[in-house]
């Protein structure tokens, strides 16, 4: 029985992300991902017009499923804290589940591929470090930060944090994961956040 349109560009992602999880972390080309699907080139260009459209496939779910948790975690959790502990959380957890995914994340994936790939992960987590400073002001306004605190410093200080593990992660041949620590690491950077203020030399 014929694989419907659908289902087979969604095979075809998913061969991707799985060639990804390499840990030589090879460039991926298209004549390797049809040998893997045991098809030709033309095949898989019926359903993508070329392998950049398919990486841009890979960062819509990326997004999809990123964001779905994270607008669930900031309208049902009203604590600022508790929301920046399960953002940051979330985005751990994700690339160890994901490990094809995590070298999207971080770019490495993306190397000498079309520039706007690297352009749309960038605003990701341009997008990601927003949500991530809303949380912290929400914080402020719960009087669990210092509300001349510098949420911006914080915030990216927070997205270089999650970056540093997602990149060790892959570095490592994805066996230093990056929830390793977590329990131990959260207090550290939660302490951070509440000794920090607005003032210099404070």
């Amino acid at each position: 029985m014929a694989v419907k349109t659908g289902e087979r560009r969604l095979q075809i992602l998913q061969t991707l992300a799985e060639m990804l999880e390499t840990p030589k972390g090879e460039k991926i080309t298209t004549a390797a991902l049809a040998a893997r699907l045991e098809c030709s080139e033309a095949a898989l260009y019926r359903h993508f017009a070329s392998k950049a459209q398919m990486f841009e496939g890979l960062i819509e779910f990326i997004e999809q499923s990123l964001f779905g948790v994270i607008n669930q975690i900031t309208s049902e959790e009203t604590r600022g804290f508790k929301q920046v502990e399960l953002i940051i959380s979330l985005l751990l957890s994700f690339a160890q589940r994901n490990r094809g995914m995590t070298r999207v994340l971080m770019g490495d994936a993306l190397t000498n591929e079309n520039e706007r790939l690297q352009l749309r992960i960038n605003a990701l987590l341009d997008k990601v470090e927003a949500a991530t400073k809303q949380a912290l002001r929400i914080a402020a306004t719960q009087e669990d930060l210092k509300p001349d605190a510098d949420f911006g410093a914080l915030a990216n200080l927070l997205r270089c944090y999650v970056v540093g593990r997602w990149e060790q992660y892959a570095r490592s041949g994805f066996s230093r994961e990056p929830l390793a620590q977590w329990q131990q690491q959260w207090p550290m950077l939660y302490f951070a956040c509440l000794s920090q203020s607005g003032e210099p030399g404070r």
